[in-house]
């Protein structure tokens, strides 16, 4: 008689949640990084500890050849000699027995609003983007014919690449790229009273998982930059989407030739066909991260894949909402189910992301409106999303999960 499959091994070491958030000026505990205890079945999540600094640890990557989470502090530098800290790259040391977080060094991250970080461990490299703000300054110049005129100039986005030291401290910086031009000037959009794309704003900068490329989400010119990965950025391939798409956040499939792309001002989402041997890029599908019907403010944030490829998650900031799409190796995507979330106070303050377990037993989501992390099982058949359990941290952003050793 057959004794059928064996069972999986039960996950090794302790998994803590590592959740980035935003400082607010009625809640002490908001801001920084705080760190969670989570069971491996999703079921129990415990606040282990937290740090204050970074203020505004908007995005966290961690480097587990160094044992270092690096986060950006999404400022606006103010002016000469600021008076508070600059917008950098945080690198902080994980403690292997207990994850306590030690912070390593900063550099300065030249273009506000630092979004979002990669690492590449092999080659010890980090890559930021820099979205930069949406104000503007208005410059009188006179002409040469003599009249007067009103310049108006934006911040520069930006795309860094440091190198990373041996022992995981963030280096000096090796490249820098200035998003140049701009999209539909205003718009049609409500985002940024219509002027969401009056300059580049860098909002990703995904290494795909050859190691080769960076992937770049441009919403201020409706473009996707390819560069090549080096001791510089090299641009390769440049993707230019149709007027007012906005590409904001990338992710990839397991195996390394299709990704994913939430279209923040058009409520999309988009499957593309990636060349890992040239970084180009060809659109497959586009559909709406909407159900048919609704018609209220929404802006999409952060795409994720699930490990098994088969399925494609998106959150929508207006209708509040986890979206789960069935993915087809041709590319086309079928919506499948959502789970809802607390309502958002504008599109900009609302959920804006989520991770899977290392597994893809669940997935935490940073529910921002309502203060929580919560926890939703993943059916790996068809996709679908059920509430776990719940933790209350004070203006979540991000969540960047960690293996200590068992």
């Amino acid at each position: 008689m057959s004794e059928g499959p064996a069972a999986p091994a039960a996950p090794e070491g302790r998994l803590l949640a590592y959740v980035g958030s935003y400082p607010s000026d009625t809640d002490p505990t908001a801001g920084g990084i705080t760190a969670l205890d989570v069971s491996w079945d999703g079921r129990k999540i415990t606040p282990a500890h937290r740090i204050a600094e970074p203020r505004e640890a908007g995005h966290l990557a961690y480097a587990e050849s160094t044992g270092t989470l690096y986060a950006v502090d999404e400022r606006k530098t103010d002016g000469r000699g600021p008076v508070q800290p600059p917008a950098a790259v945080h690198a902080l040391s994980v403690s292997r027995s207990d994850g306590n977080l030690t912070p390593v060094n900063f550099r300065v991250a030249p273009g506000p609003r630092p979004t979002y970080v990669s690492v590449d461990q092999r080659r010890g490299l980090l890559v930021t983007a820099n979205h930069g703000d949406f104000e503007h300054v208005e410059k009188v110049r006179q002409a040469e014919d003599g009249t007067w005129q009103v310049e108006y100039v934006y911040d520069d986005s930006t795309v860094l690449l440091f190198g990373l030291e041996a022992d995981g401290a963030v280096g000096p910086l090796r490249d820098v790229k200035v998003m140049e031009g701009h999209g539909k000037d205003p718009n049609s959009s409500p985002q940024a009273g219509g002027h969401a794309q009056s300059s580049g704003h860098a909002h990703c900068a995904v290494i795909d998982p050859s190691g080769d490329f960076v992937l770049v989400g441009d919403k201020g010119t409706d473009r996707i930059l390819v560069y090549r990965l080096g001791d510089t950025l090299e641009l390769v391939h440049t993707h230019q989407t149709p007027p007012e798409i906005a590409p904001r956040h990338i992710a990839f499939g397991p195996e390394g030739d299709r990704c994913y792309v939430t279209y923040e001002l058009a409520s999309e989402v988009a499957s593309y066909a990636f060349d890992p041997e040239t970084g180009a890029l060809e659109e497959l599908s586009r559909l709406s991260t909407l159900p048919e019907g609704y018609s209220a403010p929404n802006e999409p944030a952060e795409v994720r894949v699930h490990p098994n490829g088969r399925f494609v998650y998106v959150n929508n900031r207006g209708e509040d909402t986890v979206v789960a799409f069935r993915a087809e190796r041709d590319g086309e995507l079928t919506r499948v189910g959502h789970v809802s979330l607390a309502p958002s106070v504008h599109p900009g303050l609302a959920a804006r992301s989520f991770a899977f377990d290392p597994s893809g037993t669940f997935l935490l989501v940073a529910d921002r409106p309502a203060d929580l992390v919560r926890a939703y099982t993943v059916d790996s058949e068809v996709g679908s999303l059920t509430p776990l359990t719940e933790a209350r941290v004070a203006q979540p952003a991000f969540v960047e999960f960690v293996v200590l050793p068992g």
